[in-house]
């Protein structure tokens, strides 16, 4: 199986709540625009939320639209190395982390495998995704999911400017 396709957009969730979050969002957005065969389109403003059926400090999330060709398991190998140079570890379900990259989106494919379903599975229950994913993407919010997470705190602190902070 190639790990090329054809041109596709995707959006990546990204979240942080453990150390210099904002630096650590800001590294990840330089590492996905320089992943072969992809290019950083946008980049939605900085949020900060709640943890979601977990403890720990609060969370800096995001989203990313990329331009790929990368295959959606290759993007997804390629979102887990980033993670891992981040420091990530995957201690429980939930834990609080340095970094965390989430394919929530990937053109208009549906997959269903063991190690990839799309589009992600929990994208209406959480704000921290719907909000800057309608940022960037508004056809693809719906004003029901808003309502339904409207409940969940979540304070966009920043503009999409803060993506290139660390420089």
């Amino acid at each position: 199986m190639s790990d090329q396709a054809p041109e596709v957009l995707a959006w990546i969730g990204l979240g942080a709540n453990l150390g210099d979050r904002g630096a650590a969002l800001a590294r990840a957005v330089q590492a996905l625009a320089a992943l072969p065969a992809t290019q950083r389109v946008r980049v939605s403003g900085l949020y900060a939320s709640a943890p979601i059926d977990a403890g720990g400090p609060d969370y800096l999330n995001a989203v990313v639209e990329l331009r790929t060709r990368l295959a959606p398991l290759a993007l997804l190998d390629a979102l887990q190395a980033i993670e891992q140079a981040a420091g990530r570890e995957r201690l429980y379900r939930n834990a609080p982390r340095t970094l965390d990259l989430d394919l929530l989106v990937y053109g208009d494919q549906q997959l269903a495998s063991e190690r990839l379903i799309l589009p992600h599975p929990r994208i209406g229950e959480r704000a921290f995704v719907l909000q800057p994913l309608a940022e960037l993407a508004p056809q693809r919010v719906t004003a029901q999911q808003l309502a339904a997470v409207a409940d969940q705190r979540i304070e966009r602190v920043k503009g999409p400017e803060w993506a290139d902070a660390a420089g």
